[in-house]
């Protein structure tokens, strides 16, 4: 089945309002991640936490998950 394609400040836009993204969406390929978690700590200058917020703010999302996102990002380009 062909997926329909929007840019994302149009999915946001839609998403925002209430709309039915459905159609937008591959659940086909979607992954649930049901593996264990283990809690580490890191201390970042306060320069990084500012930054971190503002683009998590931004993408509408929490600290904790930018941040599980990139490292997440990284990890697969460098596997």
């Amino acid at each position: 089945m062909k997926k329909n394609f929007i840019k994302a400040e149009e999915f946001d836009r839609r998403f925002d309002n209430g709309e039915d993204i459905s159609e937008f969406l591959d659940v086909e390929h979607a992954k649930k991640f049901t593996g264990e978690q283990k809690r580490v700590t890191v201390d970042f200058p306060l320069w990084m936490v500012r930054s971190l917020d503002e683009e998590a703010k931004r993408l509408g999302v929490t600290r904790q998950s930018i941040i599980k996102i990139w490292i997440a990002e990284k990890l697969k380009s460098i596997a």
